[in-house]
């Protein structure tokens, strides 16, 4: 079964190398690793950085590496010349927790027509177990509009 491509044009992974530098993604080490042709996939290591004080995974980790996926994949859904993305509501379900390695996020849509775009992102450790499951919604606006804000 043929699955369709959802991305404008044909975007690859050093197109989005921009997108990392000076930010959160840097800082927690937020990695995309695949473009499929109709998802995403992104990793994070579990460390210093993105475990709270008992030694796990922090939450908040796992939403900004959902939040970071679902951006990522709304702006390759869209003409990046004229348009971005916005973050306007996001939730998670943590489901076990994860000590240490790396985590692997798995981004789809649920639905990237018109002006809004939802995104489904499951969270796995290294052993596949399903550790957080989140769905982020994001608003597509005019860049023109954005960049006039500044």
């Amino acid at each position: 079964m043929n699955k369709e491509k959802i991305w404008f044009g044909n975007p690859v992974i050093a197109d989005l190398d921009w997108m990392k530098a000076n930010s959160l993604s840097e800082s927690l080490d937020i990695k995309i690793t695949e473009i499929n042709d109709d998802h995403i996939i992104g990793t994070m290591p579990v460390d210093s950085r993105t475990k709270q004080p008992f030694g796990l995974l922090h939450g908040g980790a796992s939403v900004a590496l959902a939040e970071t996926l679902g951006s990522i994949a709304s702006l390759l859904v869209v003409n990046q010349e004229l348009f971005m993305g916005v973050g306007i509501e996001i939730n998670a379900n943590h489901i076990k927790a994860v000590y240490d390695g790396l985590v692997k996020a798995i981004c789809k849509p649920v639905h990237i027509k018109g002006s809004t775009h939802i995104w489904e992102i499951k969270i796995y450790n290294e052993n596949g177990d399903l550790s957080c499951i989140s769905r982020f919604t994001c608003a597509i606006v005019l860049k023109s509009k954005m960049q006039n804000k500044k």
